[in-house]
């Protein structure tokens, strides 16, 4: 298949470029910046890089600006513009294509559900989040983001291409700069749970992340919105502890809340990616017959660890 993916030059595009392209398929990566094979576009305005979509088979948006940084007013405007005019301006292109994709995959967030311990988010009896009496006011807007980001797949008039919502956990993969590493680093340095440890992780392994992206491409009933997230959340308590002993570590410091808070200051992010309860389920993935091959954290954990110590240049322990 040719394979189209806006925003492909981040860390999720480099990851399903290299194992679509090693499937087999033609692979076309469009961003604003370029590191290697690729088309330039500015994920605002139609240009020539609509021609890549027109015959494609398949679409998979990832564009959007990093969250992983503060939130002042400038990088809020910067985090939303590149989400929803990115959805726009390829459903712009798909709408103009004489032989438009016949799938859309565009990338979501499962940070849309509520901040909740009590049950877990699925397809259909989630929660969409914003209104928690315990969440704090500033994480409404990761929410509205969502929100808008999901209106303008909704918005764009493309009868002939089926559209799927790709809700997605963090995505824990081996290679350096994800969360996976920052996790580790955590870890290496002795510390241990988040603030008390309640709210609840959901995850995805990075091969479970590939097959699913695939098996969505090639599965044509599904449509709508889809969670992509590992089927057994944990809190973050717990998943500290199973990352410690896949890792081989014992030392184990909470960290608290006004810690958290503070370290998020002096790394110029924000608080909410480790404080929000994310109890995510991918009911319609399973349903549908998907399997995962690491459905528990346990397995996944030991598996990532292993791929990070046989790189060249993984971290000594310390």
């Amino acid at each position: 298949m040719k394979i189209v993916i806006p925003g492909g030059s981040g860390h999720l595009g480099h990851l399903l470029t290299g194992e679509l392209r090693r499937a087999g398929h033609d692979v076309v990566v469009l961003s604003r910046h370029l590191d290697g094979p690729g088309v330039k576009w500015d994920g605002r305005t139609l240009g020539p890089w609509a021609g890549e979509i027109d015959g494609a088979d398949a679409v998979i948006n990832l564009a959007g600006r990093n969250v992983n940084c503060r939130y002042s007013a400038r990088h809020r405007d910067e985090i939303l513009r590149s989400r929803v005019d990115s959805t726009r301006v390829v459903g712009e292109a798909i709408a103009r294509a004489a032989c438009p994709p016949r799938v859309w995959l565009q990338m979501s967030t499962a940070t849309i559900y509520s901040h909740r311990f009590d049950a877990p988010n699925d397809e259909r009896s989630g929660v969409i989040g914003g209104s928690e009496a315990d969440a704090p006011t500033e994480w409404r807007f990761s929410i509205e983001v969502a929100k808008a980001w999901e209106k303008a797949l909704d918005d764009a008039q493309t009868p002939d291409t089926r559209k799927v919502k790709l809700r997605t956990a963090v995505v824990m993969t081996s290679a350096p700069g994800g969360v996976f590493s920052l996790l580790q680093r955590h870890v290496r340095l002795g510390f241990g749970r988040f603030d008390d440890g309640r709210q609840y992780m959901s995850w995805i392994h990075q091969g479970d992340f590939v097959r699913a992206v695939q098996w969505l491409i090639a599965h044509d009933l599904v449509d709508g919105v889809v969670n992509v997230a590992a089927p057994n959340p944990l809190p973050n308590a717990e998943f500290m502890e199973v990352l410690r002993e896949a890792m081989h570590r014992r030392l184990a410091i909470p960290s608290s809340g006004r810690v958290l808070r503070f370290g998020a200051w002096v790394m110029r992010t924000e608080p909410e990616l480790l404080l929000k309860s994310r109890r995510v389920v991918p009911t319609r993935l399973l349903e549908q017959g998907f399997r995962f091959e690491f459905p528990e954290w346990d397995a996944a954990a030991r598996d990532l660890a292993g791929r990070v110590d046989a790189m060249p240049h993984a971290q000594p322990a310390y």
